[in-house]
């Protein structure tokens, strides 16, 4: 073979982080049969690219307003303490690496990367749609999580108040509910949640990932900083709310400080806690690979040991009985910490009971047609 015919390997234009947002790409998502590349293509393209990261603005987020046809969502898997869920929002501009629900945006035909944490679409309906289902003769009531998916408090919440308007619904017809969010727009909401505190009718869980602010700003660079989240507790603790905090996702060599987190949360006022580790199914896992390299290219390849270690050889394993909380040595170690903690301060001695006999279903909303 001639000299001049040898192929020459393509050359990567490298990721770069983007500020104030989680991904670092518009991954391509499963269902697109098209993917493409940056390369050096001999054109100093490679310079070029590398330059245009530098200097790129993130993306603006849009906010997409549609009508939901469902509300409430049923939820099959036992190892979730809920069995249904409302979630206002798709897409989280909170913009968390880890984010387990990314891979929902596929099937929106958008990308689980940037798109993601930058096309939001918002529910218009979904406090209409929700009073027509409860209101269904056969409704049984069981306690419904409000974002379980997407941070029902979200940057957009400020304005839409879609949260807001299923929260009064569900304290209209006295139905039990959970929050689980990032975000200080809780507060906003006191005036009903207070209410049905003292009625036994919710709880509400913090999520607290790490106490370190710079690896939040880039774990999760659009929610609350840490120490707002802390104030989030204190204050629901302090008007009578049921508060607890999640200390998830863990990773391996990333987020250390969970002893730290469960104290301050403790002292804050937070009386429940829980865990799971990283989960890094379909499109997560190489976003959460191009985030690492990005971020922690030097221990890049010890943390995905570590994860692989925790599922069996694989980067994800959906099995019911690991899935949240892993498996092996690690995980083990993991989980020893995590109660040994919540020994030492007392969390989840007593449960939260909420009340499922208050619900009466509420009249159908005049705008909705009936359809017998």
């Amino acid at each position: 073979m001639a000299k001049h015919s040898i192929p020459v390997p393509e050359t990567l234009i490298p990721l770069s982080a983007l500020k104030g947002r989680g991904a670092v790409s518009k991954i391509t998502h499963r269902f697109n049969q098209d993917e493409r590349a940056q390369f050096d293509d001999g054109w100093d393209t490679l310079d070029l690219g590398a330059m245009e990261a530098a200097s790129l603005l993130p993306p603006a987020t849009q906010v997409r307003i549609e009508e939901a046809r469902t509300a409430i969502n049923k939820n099959d898997s036992p190892d979730i303490y809920f069995d249904y869920s409302v979630n206002p929002y798709r897409g989280c501009e909170h913009g968390c690496i880890y984010c387990y629900a990314r891979p929902t945006h596929s099937y929106l035909n958008l990308s689980p990367g940037l798109d993601f944490e930058t096309q939001i679409i918002a529910k218009s309906n979904i406090a209409q749609v929700l009073r027509a289902e409860l209101s269904r003769k056969h409704y049984i009531p069981q306690l419904i999580n409000i974002g379980s998916a997407t941070d029902c408090y979200q940057p957009a919440e400020r304005e839409l108040k879609l949260t807001r308007s299923v929260i009064e619904l569900m304290a209209e017809v006295g139905h039990p509910m959970s929050l689980v969010t990032k975000s200080s727009g809780v507060e906003r909401d006191l005036d009903l949640l207070v209410p049905m505190a003292q009625r036994k009718l919710v709880a509400v869980y913090v999520t607290i990932t790490t106490m370190d602010a710079k690896l939040a700003r880039i774990l999760e660079p659009r929610a609350a900083a840490p120490h707002r989240r802390l104030q989030v507790i204190r204050k629901l603790a302090s008007v009578g709310v049921p508060v607890g905090v999640s200390v998830a996702p863990q990773i391996p060599f990333i987020n250390e400080d969970m002893e730290q987190v469960l104290e301050a949360a403790w002292d804050a006022g937070a009386r429940t806690a829980f865990y799971t580790v990283i989960r890094l199914p379909w499109e997560i896992s190489p976003l959460f690979r191009q985030w690492l390299s990005s971020h922690y290219p030097q221990r890049a390849e010890r943390v995905m040991a570590r994860v692989q270690e925790m599922r069996g050889g694989m980067d994800y394993d959906a099995n019911f009985a690991t899935r949240m909380k892993g498996q092996g040595i690690w995980a083990e170690l993991i989980k020893k910490r995590f109660e040994t903690a919540c020994r030492k301060h007392g969390f989840n001695r007593e449960g939260v009971q909420l009340d499922l006999s208050q619900f009466v279903p509420p009249s159908p909303d005049a705008r909705q047609t009936a359809l017998f």
